[in-house]
């Protein structure tokens, strides 16, 4: 059992930019660890099956999804012990200390992360968090209550290259920062759906360098013409909740006095680049392109601001070198990167302090998108926080 894990009193510690990834502290206590799933509405999400695999404090003793090939495969990927059809009765029966909660859907994630967290369990769940603010509101209450932790995998936050930006960018690397200007993927998702599938990821980065949202204006067009509520439609291939438009256009000012943009619109993919975004600073600009291993170029001097930039582009590492940046305990790709949230989740819980990637950070970036939904189905400006907690377009 994870006795330090479980410690009955809480003791609260926010999680701070001070605070830095160091993989080699994992949790001594050995924990249960299990896995939820469902294949054919949203199976494991980006390799989840395999966040707890070389852990040594960790053992995965199930994996649950009632699809029967789907749910084989996943036990074989994770070494589990047992599986089961039923995550309900999976809970019930291990009551692990930890769970994954998979999805790449997020119409499940509130109802198996309530059940989780009533076992007793932290929780690392794929991104988007919830469908509706309200859920995400009651996850975060309870597990306050229940004294647990939630990460969500916002992986693109926990690389140490923009770990090391967010303190370069403290210290005057750009000199103040003005404007934050973020863009989507704008492949055949361009808008609505294009925006709570990666544009969750740039919010999120977006409100680690420029802090929170006072308000938003957003213009949504479909076809050509202003979006109407009556245009809303269930987002066809990622199915993360109602999605409005293919033309997307949003404004945010941040409480810091830091203006920020979120643009997707179809057939803008090759003229804006890959998705991420660029910063611009008294004294110099970053492009941050954005990804599982981000990648970061420079450009300094107020003259090459006004003038073009077209050249004298330097590549930006922060000092971080390019093994450490690609690779996590042998580790590469999507694994590298859910090692370092897990670690760093498995960590917050042994310091009582928030997980980087935390579940409330991951609320937020959900808001800044329901915020651009209300803002253009309304036409008008939206204070933040959202008062409507439901979902914006149903």
């Amino acid at each position: 059992m994870m006795k330090n894990w479980n410690r009955r009193k809480f003791i609260g510690v926010a999680a701070t930019t001070a605070v830095t990834l160091n993989l080699s502290a994992a949790p001594k206590t050995k924990g249960k660890a299990a896995i939820i799933g469902h294949t054919g509405a949203g199976n494991f999400g980006h390799r989840m099956d395999l966040v707890f695999n070389g852990l040594p404090n960790v053992e995965v003793v199930a994996v649950a999804d009632p699809h029967d090939a789907g749910r084989a495969k996943a036990k074989a990927n994770s070494k589990a012990t047992r599986d089961y059809a039923d995550y309900r009765e999976m809970l019930a029966k291990e009551k692990p200390d930890l769970v994954a909660v998979a999805p790449r859907w997020s119409g499940e994630h509130h109802a198996m992360t309530m059940a989780a967290l009533n076992v007793g369990a932290h929780v690392y769940l794929e991104k988007p968090f919830t469908m509706t603010l309200a859920e995400a509101d009651e996850i975060l209450q309870f597990a306050a209550r229940k004294q647990r932790k939630i990460a969500v995998a916002h992986v693109t936050r926990m690389a140490p290259i923009v770990i090391r930006l967010q303190k370069a960018l403290k210290e005057g690397l750009i000199g103040d920062v003005l404007e934050i200007h973020a863009v989507g993927k704008m492949g055949s998702r361009a808008g609505g759906q294009d925006m709570m599938v990666l544009g969750l990821h740039v919010f999120d980065i977006v409100r680690l360098f420029g802090g929170d949202v006072a308000w938003c204006h957003a213009r949504i067009r479909q076809g050509g013409k202003a979006a109407k509520l009556s245009d809303a439609k269930e987002s066809p291939s990622d199915r993360v909740g109602p999605v409005l438009g293919d033309d997307i256009s949003a404004q945010f000012a941040m409480n810091t006095g830091i203006n920020a943009t979120f643009r997707s619109r179809r057939g803008l993919e090759k003229a804006a680049g890959p998705f991420g975004l660029e910063i611009i600073g008294s004294e110099g600009v970053i492009r941050f392109k954005s990804g599982v291993t981000p990648t970061i170029s420079h450009l300094s001097g107020p003259s090459r601001i006004a003038s073009s930039r077209s050249e004298n582009w330097m590549t930006w590492t922060g000092g971080v070198s390019p093994a450490d940046e690609a690779e996590v305990d042998g580790l590469t790709g999507y694994d590298a990167a859910h090692r370092r949230a897990v670690s760093d989740w498995l960590q917050a819980i042994e310091q009582y302090r928030e997980p980087l990637a935390s579940g409330q950070r991951a609320m937020k970036a959900i808001e800044m998108a329901h915020g651009v939904f209300q803002s253009g189905i309304e036409g008008r400006r939206i204070d933040f926080p959202l008062a409507n907690r439901a979902h914006p377009l149903e």
